[in-house]
């Protein structure tokens, strides 16, 4: 015998004539299911269709049409698009519970005056340990032993000392994370330069870090910034007190970057603060200055004034004032996160360059979904993995054992919102089409089997829409497949306990 989960309320997600059709499932599932309250919520869309092969359009993509590349064109079949999923203060309850359980965070704020030798080897030996495979330089020449011997050494895991006082410092530009104190690219394979091996993350103008380590040459500091920890060279970092750095994020009234990027006011006065890129979800303190006054040679009444850290000569810090324009796109402190935001947010990365390890001066998969949703004020891990075991937002988790029907059950139930987790990867659910979920995201490659029943590449490199369903992760297995993790990320309920996990 079978159950049938009601029908929803066509308030918050698709039309009514999507909000009323049943998914049937076994007993001995839902008695699994109902074991937990922590379930997503049973949301019941069509049936999933036929595995048949999705017809390429004009885009390229199989599945999607031109008018699909709207953000208009999802969110107006929504009900209730506006509606406030968690306020301000209940997002910085759970970015705070999210920094205290994810073991990928760092509080800096609780960093202690002095870090010991242990610790501090563990950070860099957990990023910066020797590949065991070959490296390939960017002209597809073999990265000789001597050259990467070298580099190891450079991070000088010897000389870390029994223990060092905390420095601190914030970050005066965009730059690269570095898995070793070097700007040499590798890469797995000669046919393959996209994917720097050495390229970690990105740090962004105003991000607060912790020093914990000098490489042999002097030239790079080993940070923690709140979300990740790596090497990046020492002339983007402007080092200051304890206090004025952990301040500087905390101080108010400010202005988050909404748009994918916007720059500074060029200002040849203050090169430090000129034409800076700010990324989506940077958020910046505003600098308050009598009615009429000048800012690096301009007018200031038609532009935000901002305070950006800047580095003297000494390496140490101070702020200045910097412009932006009134028209770049902005907004005080944060948006709302509403259904609406999240996936206008999403669609401003419509076609920027896939960037592995936020390389190009773009984004990953896991560093678009992290901007998007910084935008509104939500935290996320830096990494898929850690996203993925996301403790402070309702998580269904899937593994070897769960069975195809409860992978169909969970595809069925994803909402407008949702990310959905494959190993390496996540997706952006904006809603579906019939009973096809869709999905944006930041994609390096992206197979789908083609009308012959043969395995194709889209090269899609970068940010896509896409059907979830058709996409492979190789001849045999789809996305479907290998989902591992669903988060819920408007979801307004408590934070749970535990991730629900489907087994048969």
């Amino acid at each position: 015998m079978g159950y049938i989960f009601p029908c929803r309320n066509a308030g918050d997600d698709e039309s009514p004539a999507d909000a009323c059709t049943v998914v049937i499932l076994s007993r001995r599932f839902i008695a699994g299911v109902l074991a937990t309250a922590l379930i997503l919520p049973a949301i019941a869309y069509p049936a999933t269709p036929s595995d048949a092969p999705l017809s390429v359009s004009s885009t390229g993509i199989p599945g999607v049409e031109p008018p699909q590349l709207s953000p208009q064109f999802w969110i107006g079949r929504l009900r209730a698009p506006n509606r406030v999923v968690l306020d301000s203060g209940e997002i910085t309850s759970r970015n705070a519970l999210l920094t205290r359980l994810d073991a990928s965070m760092h509080d800096l704020d609780v960093l202690p005056a002095t870090l010991d030798h242990a610790q501090v080897a563990r950070w860099v030996g957990n990023v910066s340990h020797r590949p065991g495979g070959p490296l390939f330089d960017a002209s597809g020449q073999a990265v000789d032993s001597a050259v990467l011997d070298t580099i190891v050494a450079n991070a000088d895991l010897v000389n870390i000392p029994a223990q060092e006082s905390s420095r601190f410092g914030l970050a005066v530009r965009r730059t690269d994370m570095r898995t070793f104190p070097t700007r040499l690219r590798v890469f797995s394979s000669t046919g393959d330069i996209d994917l720097d091996r050495f390229q970690e993350s990105a740090l962004f103008p105003g991000t607060p870090v912790a020093i914990v380590h000098e490489s042999q040459d002097h030239q790079w500091w080993f940070v923690l910034s709140p979300t990740y920890a790596a090497w990046v060279p020492k002339q983007a970092i402007a080092e200051g007190p304890r206090s004025q750095v952990l301040d500087y994020a905390h101080r108010r009234p400010s202005l988050t970057i909404t748009g994918a990027t916007v720059r500074t006011t060029t200002t040849p006065e203050e090169p430090r603060v000129s034409d800076l890129q700010l990324d989506m979800g940077v958020r910046l303190p505003q600098a308050t200055l009598p009615a009429g006054q000048t800012v690096n040679g301009q007018n200031a009444a038609a532009s935000w004034v901002v305070l950006l850290p800047v580095r003297d000569d000494s390496g140490r810090l101070s702020l200045r004032p910097a412009l932006l324009p009134r028209s770049a796109d902005t907004t005080a402190d944060a948006l709302p996160l509403t259904r609406a935001n999240t996936i206008n947010q999403a669609f401003k990365f419509l076609g920027e360059r896939y960037g592995w390890g936020d390389d190009y001066g773009t984004r990953d998969c896991s560093g678009f979904v992290s901007a998007v949703f910084a935008s509104m004020g939500v935290v996320l891990p830096r990494n898929t993995g850690d996203q993925a075991r996301n403790p402070v937002y309702t998580r269904l988790h899937l593994d070897e054992a769960t069975p195809r029907n409860a992978r169909t059950a969970a595809v069925d139930a994803l909402e407008v919102g949702d990310l959905v987790y494959i190993p390496g990867h996540v997706m952006l659910v904006i809603g579906r089409i019939g009973g096809v979920p869709y999905v944006i995201h930041d994609i390096h490659d992206g197979k789908f089997i083609d009308a012959n029943g043969v395995l194709q590449s889209l090269h899609l490199n970068g940010v896509v829409v896409t059907p979830l369903a058709p996409l492979q992760l190789d001849a045999d297995r789809t996305f479907v497949d290998g989902i591992t993790d669903i988060v819920r990320m408007l979801d307004g309920r408590p934070a749970p306990a535990a991730p629900v996990v489907l087994r048969q």
